[in-house]
C-alpha cells in the first residue's frame, strides 16, 4: 500500500509541533507549510530591541521544521489575505484578529495545495477549548466546511472528543494513538512535548500575530483613521511595531526611536519619510508620517526636543530633512511634559 501523506500547518507553536510529530509516528509522509501575512514578524523585532536580544531570532515555524526533519512550504499570502484583516466575516477578537476566518483562510489554502500536490489529508495542532473564538468546539466543524475540506481535516491533539476523519475512518492513521485534550491548560502538551524529547519550544502557546496585540491594534487602527480607509503594506506592518508612536494632530504622527537600535531600524526609511533629529544633544531618531506644515514641523522637532538629553536646556539644535533630501537646521524650546498631550500616544 503506498506510503499516505499529510500536510501540517506549521505556525511555529508548539501544538502543531506535537501534531505533526504524532503523525509521524503512524508512519506517515508529513511535510509543512506556513502561511506568511506580514503580521508574524517577532524574529525582526527581538533583532532590534535590546531588551529582546536575549530571545532565540528565528523563524519558529522554520525551526519546527527541522526538529520534526521535515520539509517546509513557505506561502507568502501578503496581499490575499487583507481581505481578511479589511473584512472579516465572522468578525475580529479582543483586538483586531480575525482568527476564525484566518483560521478557514489558511485551511482553505492548504486544501488547494494538497489537492495539487498529491496529499491525502492536513493536519493541525488545534485544541478544544484553548483560543476562545477559533478552537470553540461549535466552530472547528465551521472551518471544516467554510474551507471546504471536511473530514480531510484532523487535529491530532484533540481528535479523540471529535468524530472519526477521513484518515481514522479508512486505517490511515490509529485513532486510539490520537490524543483528547481540551481547554486553555499547556501542561497536557508540555508533558507530550518532555515525552517525545522537545526541550525548547516557542511559548507558552506559539503563535506571533501581532493582531492580537491591543497596542498594535490601537496603532493599526490609527493608521486606517489617519489615511481614511482599511490599507496597509508590508512597511507600515514593521513600522508599527517600531518606536514610540506620538499623533499630535490627525494629519500626522511621529516614530520616536526608543533606543539604539530602533534608530538604526528607522534610518532604512529616511528615504520615504522626512525626519528629525537632534544636534545640540543626545536624542532619538524620528520619522514623521504624514502631511505636515511648517507650524506642524516646528511643533514635532519640540517634541523630539523633550525626548532627547536636552528635554531641560532652553535650546535644542534640530536638524530636518524632507524626502529630497533637503536639509534644515533650527533650534527649538522642548515641549514642557505637562503639554504632552497622554492622549497623543498610541
Amino acid at each position: 500500500m503506498a506510503q499516505r501523506k499529510a500536510l501540517a500547518l506549521l505556525s511555529g507553536g508548539l501544538d502543531s509541533l506535537l501534531a505533526a510529530r504524532v503523525i509521524q509516528t503512524q508512519g506517515i509522509q508529513v511535510e509543512g507549510i506556513n502561511f506568511y501575512t506580514g503580521f508574524c514578524v517577532e524574529g525582526h523585532t527581538h533583532a532590534i530591541r535590546k531588551k529582546d536580544r536575549a530571545k532565540p531570532k528565528r523563524n519558529n515555524a522554520l525551526w519546527s521544521a527541522e526538529q520534526l526533519g521535515i520539509k517546509l512550504h513557505i506561502v507568502d499570502i501578503v496581499e490575499e489575505y487583507k481581505q481578511i484583516v479589511f473584512n472579516p466575516q465572522y468578525g475580529y477578537g479582543a483586538n483586531l484578529n480575525p482568527c476564525l476566518d484566518c483560521k478557514i483562510f489558511m485551511v482553505r489554502k492548504a486544501r488547494e495545495w494538497i489537492e495539487t500536490n498529491g496529499f491525502d489529508f492536513v493536519i493541525t495542532g488545534e485544541v478544544i477549548g484553548q483560543r476562545p473564538k477559533s478552537q470553540r468546539k461549535e466552530t472547528l466543524p465551521i472551518i471544516q466546511r467554510d474551507a471546504g475540506i471536511e473530514d480531510r481535516l484532523l487535529r491530532p491533539l484533540c481528535a479523540k472528543r471529535l468524530p472519526p476523519t477521513l484518515p481514522e475512518r479508512e486505517g490511515w492513521v490509529k485513532r486510539d494513538a490520537l490524543y483528547d485534550f481540551s481547554g486553555r491548560s499547556r501542561k497536557p502538551q508540555m508533558a507530550l512535548a518532555k515525552q517525545f524529547g522537545f526541550n525548547d519550544y516557542a511559548q507558552p502557546a506559539g503563535g506571533c500575530c501581532f493582531l492580537t496585540d491591543q497596542k498594535y491594534s490601537v496603532k493599526l487602527t490609527d493608521l486606517w483613521r489617519a489615511r481614511g480607509d482599511k490599507h496597509y503594506e508590508l512597511d507600515d506592518i514593521m513600522l508599527l511595531k517600531v518606536g514610540r508612536h506620538i499623533r499630535p494632530q490627525p494629519a500626522y504622527k511621529l516614530i520616536i526611536a526608543r533606543e539604539e537600535g530602533e534608530g538604526k531600524f528607522l534610518r532604512g526609511y529616511r528615504r520615504q519619510y522626512p525626519y528629525i533629529t537632534t544636534t545640540s544633544h543626545a536624542g532619538p531618531f524620528t520619522l514623521l508620517d504624514g502631511v505636515t506644515d511648517e507650524d506642524d514641523i516646528q511643533f514635532a522637532a519640540r517634541i523630539v526636543a523633550r525626548y532627547s538629553q536636552g528635554r531641560q536646556a532652553d535650546w535644542v539644535d534640530i536638524e530636518y530633512v524632507n524626502t529630497q533630501q533637503e536639509k534644515r537646521c533650527f533650534s527649538v524650546q522642548p515641549l514642557p511634559a505637562d503639554q504632552l498631550n497622554p492622549a497623543w500616544v498610541l
